[in-house]
């Protein structure tokens, strides 16, 4: 089964095209190392929890949304040799400006449990 690497990522409402625009450069080197899809998805019902929710997750501010991305490999293996090949690939340096604070981005990878199509 696909591995999933999943991303919550804080960005200002008036970067969402900035934000597109990353997505869209970094989308190929992502393919490159073997990723099958990638998905970006703009917050646009996202509820106040009481106790937890996705804002919380990211320490969102006012003016921010949060983008749920994942990508989906082939496996872990491709997932963590893609994860080893980004932190040496000099492509990435174009993406140093980026538009959200990096620090509270939270990503992670998954081990598919049940898929239904």
């Amino acid at each position: 089964m696909s591995y999933i690497q999943g991303m919550l990522i804080p960005v200002p409402f008036d970067k969402k095209q900035e934000y597109y625009d990353l997505a869209v450069k970094s989308a190929p080197i992502f393919m490159e190392y073997g990723a099958v899809r990638i998905m970006e998805s703009w917050g646009d019902n996202l509820t106040d929890g009481k106790v937890t929710d996705f804002k919380k997750s990211v320490q969102a501010i006012d003016g921010e949304n949060v983008v749920f991305s994942w990508i989906e490999w082939p496996d872990k293996d491709t997932y963590l040799a893609a994860v080893e090949k980004m932190e040496t690939d000099p492509r990435w340096e174009m993406f140093d400006d980026m538009p959200f604070d990096g620090k509270r981005l939270i990503w992670s990878g998954f081990e598919t449990l049940f898929e239904a199509k």
